[in-house]
């Protein structure tokens, strides 16, 4: 029987060889003639680099977390901002509606004032009627004049109308309108020596300035 026809003989022949081709630690390769391990380094490959691009890969993730992160900053401080901005709006709006109500209820007031001191000053003349007619002794008491001079000047009073001029008191040019001027030696000051007419206040505002004789110093 020949090595052809013998199955022992193609069995070790298989394992002979492949005893050589693993234990073969011979640098030079007996069928090119070359030094082993030159091929894959003439050509570049390294068996244990890393793919080309894996690391561009890998940090990808890390700078999208990372626009992701400065983005979401970004809209955080633009949100306190806005915030900011709308109570700060917000403030200013409430103050500036303060002082509108402020200076409308002050205006009132005044225009208020202003119309019932016009009224007023109007009437003045039947007031110094009255008056009058009181020092001749025109209005007794229970008289149908008598009655309306009480009703007339307790409406004034309602208003805070006040009488100006009263004789001994000092002259002052604000409140007084001197028609007549007399030296006298019983004064150190120019005091109010009679009242001619009488003057009127309505709250601060001057009505009418009382006219007066002046008794001043010699």
């Amino acid at each position: 029987m020949t090595d052809e026809q013998n199955p022992e003989n193609d069995g070790r022949d298989e394992q002979e060889s492949n005893a050589d081709r693993v234990n073969d630690k011979r640098k030079i390769d007996p069928e090119t003639g070359e030094p082993r391990g030159q091929a894959g380094a003439a050509s570049g490959e390294n068996p244990d680099a890393a793919p080309a691009g894996a690391g561009a890969a890998d940090a990808a993730p890390a700078g999208a977390d990372a626009t992701d992160d400065e983005l979401a900053a970004l809209l955080a401080e633009g949100e306190r901002d806005l915030v900011a901005e709308y109570r700060d709006t917000a403030a200013r709006a409430q103050a500036e509606l303060v002082n509108f109500r402020t200076r409308v209820e002050r205006d009132r007031a005044a225009n208020r004032e202003a119309v019932i001191a016009e009224v007023i000053r109007s009437l003045l003349p039947a007031i110094d009627d009255l008056d009058r007619a009181e020092k001749h002794g025109d209005l007794t008491e229970g008289s149908p004049l008598e009655i309306v001079a009480q009703k007339l000047r307790g409406g004034f009073d309602r208003y805070g109308l006040k009488k100006v001029g009263e004789v001994g008191e000092p002259f002052d040019p604000k409140l007084h309108e001197a028609l007549v001027q007399i030296p006298s030696a019983d004064v150190t000051v120019n005091t109010v020596a009679d009242v001619i007419e009488t003057g009127y206040l309505l709250g601060e505002r001057l009505i009418r300035a009382a006219k007066v004789a002046v008794h001043s110093p010699e």
